[in-house]
């Protein structure tokens, strides 16, 4: 067998019944994957394909690694092959895997992983598992990685017990509904050693993740779909300016504002009037949805984008959605894309529920994050934030270039209704019926007119008050000049929340 004839083979994979399974499934072959990852016209610069060459049933030790270009960008890439051994680690692919992640951390580009495999092979673990270029290496090299490379993960099939790891420690973790799924111990396991009946969707299958525990941030339909997102994404984080804008296909922002306060407000309408038409790309979208992150373009450049989403749970901060804000500051932050808040928030959760759930813990980890930040931001206050929702949503204090209001904003310790109630509460209980209602309403326009927003300005707790129909362009506008902000030449990492 001559040179050529060899590497066909080894580029062929495993053997056809496994290639049909996947098929069956909806399941591309790994190279396939690659190969629409890439530019059309992309060279893929292998490296270590004559892994365990020698042996019969493992080509290239079931990864692939090598480097390529996205979007233009030169990237590096580590896939795993399931139609080898099911994908899962030996000797050889756990230094594949080292190497290329040493590669990307040398020439500082971004990582691919396209995740496809059983987990670590038992018959090699002497060998692969404990030593200092063991499998643990993948996981220090990643936490190494973090902040300074992009690091997105796809995952098309498992990522089972320890590999389960990879995507936790990844900027960005893209599920393909049906066939991906992470899990620490299977449902087989789960049921030996602690007697629990689950289903591999229960455990760990791809809308679980992206919906209940957080692990995913997007689910994605079909692998094709996976694979643009993450073109896309990369796009988001390139400097460079894109195609000329395309103005916003929202209504007009004033015609939102609804005059309550506490009146239902569709905070993906305020988006749409505000950033470039089809660009808002989001993050997290089916998770703690009472808050929304994501990426979109303003005037061509991108920006990140935390607000809260009053229709869902009256935009109240949640554990869950302080630490998805968490996450989404910090990758910002890392990357340097400016950040937008958009404020209409009534504080965090109370009660005991949350409390045992650590809501403090988890709000502290949002507010230190906001701290953090040293890229350009803005914090626009829509319509309310009151309590440490303020603080959260990049409030005065936590040195944001500048903090906005439109007309309808309020900020506040608390919302009028709850105020009068904490300080009256004894007197409107002596009141009889027919005097509470005007002895409230007295007291509520009082506190009302204390918490005006021209009030706040004037005593310089907001920076300038924007007609909504003018925000769009006092944006724009501010970023302009706020994008020769001083780097800092600090590390930013980005924890797994």
């Amino acid at each position: 067998m001559d040179l050529n004839e060899r590497i066909d083979k080894i580029k062929a994979g495993g053997k056809a019944k496994y290639h049909q399974a996947n098929r069956e499934k909806g399941k591309l072959f790994v190279r396939e994957r690659i190969q629409l990852l890439l530019d059309t016209d992309s060279v893929f610069q292998e490296d270590g394909l004559f892994a365990e060459s020698e042996a019969e049933d493992l080509p290239a030790d079931g990864v692939v690694t090598g480097l390529g270009f996205v979007n233009g960008r030169k990237v590096a890439v580590i896939a795993n092959d399931s139609t080898v051994k099911a994908g899962s680690w030996g000797i050889k692919t756990v230094e594949k895997i080292i190497r290329m992640q040493e590669t990307a951390g040398k020439l500082g580009l971004p990582l691919f992983y396209l995740v496809d495999s059983a987990g670590a092979r038992i018959t090699d673990q002497v060998a692969m598992f404990p030593g200092r270029r063991g499998a643990g290496r993948i996981f220090y090299n990643q936490v190494q990685l973090a902040g300074k490379v992009p690091q997105i993960c796809l995952l098309f099939g498992p990522s089972a017990a320890g590999g389960a790891y990879i995507p936790a420690f990844c900027d960005i973790v893209v599920m393909v509904e049906g066939n991906a799924s992470m899990y620490l111990g299977s449902p087989r396991m789960a049921e030996k050693v602690i007697g629990e009946k689950v289903t591999l969707e229960e455990m760990g299958g791809a809308r679980m993740h992206c919906t209940v525990s957080g692990c995913g941030d997007v689910l994605a339909k079909s692998e094709d779909e996976a694979l643009r997102f993450a073109r896309r994404y990369l796009s988001v984080l390139d400097e460079a300016q894109g195609e000329a804008p395309e103005l916003p296909n929202g209504k007009d922002l004033g015609s939102l504002i609804p005059e309550n306060p506490n009146a239902p407000l569709n905070m993906y309408q305020v988006i749409e009037t505000l950033v470039d038409a089809d660009s808002f790309l989001e993050i997290k979208e089916l998770f703690a949805k009472e808050l929304i992150t994501g990426f979109a373009r303003l005037n061509g450049k991108s920006i990140g984008i935390v607000a809260n989403q009053p229709i869902i749970k009256g935009g109240v901060l949640f554990p869950d959605s302080a630490d998805k804000a968490t996450k989404f500051i910090q990758i910002c932050n890392a990357y340097r894309i400016p950040l937008l808040f958009l404020a209409d928030v009534p504080g965090f959760m109370i009660g005991s529920q949350v409390e045992k759930a650590g809501i403090i813990r988890h709000g502290a980890k949002m507010i230190a994050a906001v701290s953090e930040v040293t890229v350009p931001m803005i914090s626009v206050i829509v319509r309310k934030a009151y309590g440490a929702g303020l603080y959260a949503m990049a409030g005065p204090a936590f040195e944001p270039d500048v903090v906005l209001a439109l007309p309808s904003a309020e900020v506040a310790v608390m919302g009028p209704d709850a105020a009068v109630n904490a300080v009256y509460a004894r007197k409107i209980a002596e009141l009889s019926e027919a005097e509470r209602a005007a002895f409230i309403a007295e007291k509520t326009a009082e506190y009302q007119a204390e918490i005006n927003i021209y009030q706040e300005a004037s005593e310089l707790i907001v920076d300038a008050i924007i007609a909504p129909e003018k925000l769009r362009q006092e944006l724009e506008t501010r970023f302009t000049f706020y994008e020769d902000k001083q780097k800092t030449e600090e590390t930013h990492k980005i924890y797994p929340m």
